[in-house]
């Protein structure tokens, strides 16, 4: 199924789904105007086809013991594609790593981190990170508040 395949209804299950993962099947298919069987294979084909990667809970990192977060720009001493795959198999495995997005120019990695405090960020910085092989070097920036995050895409601008 390709986005051209995507019909008004599709968009906006996967719209709803984005909005509220815990949605019924019962209300989700009432909001479409479906029953329940035909919004339940429409769920269960755009999940195969890829369109839902899957569901979960946003949980509230200071909460939970997670006061710190930092974006960290990585730069690599080479950027051959085995190098690249390299460094990012290395952050796969680091827990306080959330997110690895390979970028164009300077910078050839930005990660976002979190950490319970500060020293522990910097422990992590200085033993795992920086020391990393082929790591060049590592601009960190603390973030101060976040005022916006929305999951997933601006479906509402979808043509």
């Amino acid at each position: 199924m390709k986005r051209d395949n995507l019909d008004n209804i599709d968009i906006k299950i996967l719209s709803l789904l984005q909005e509220n993962g815990r949605i019924t099947n019962v209300d989700l298919a009432d909001k479409v105007d479906l029953s329940a069987p035909p919004c339940l294979r429409r769920v269960r084909s755009l999940e195969k086809n890829g369109f839902i990667k899957g569901y979960h809970a946003d949980l509230q990192p200071e909460k939970l013991g997670f006061e710190v977060t930092v974006f960290a720009m990585v730069g690599l001493h080479n950027q051959a594609e085995q190098d690249l795959k390299s460094f990012e198999a290395r952050v796969l495995s680091l827990p306080y790593v959330r997110e690895c997005h390979m970028l164009n120019g300077e910078i050839d990695f930005i990660l976002k981190c979190v950490a319970p405090d500060l020293s522990t960020f910097q422990i992590f910085l200085t033993k795992e990170l920086t020391s990393a092989p082929n790591v060049a070097s590592v601009k960190t920036s603390l973030t101060i508040r976040q005022s916006k995050q929305m999951p997933g895409i601006p479906i509402d601008l979808m043509d």
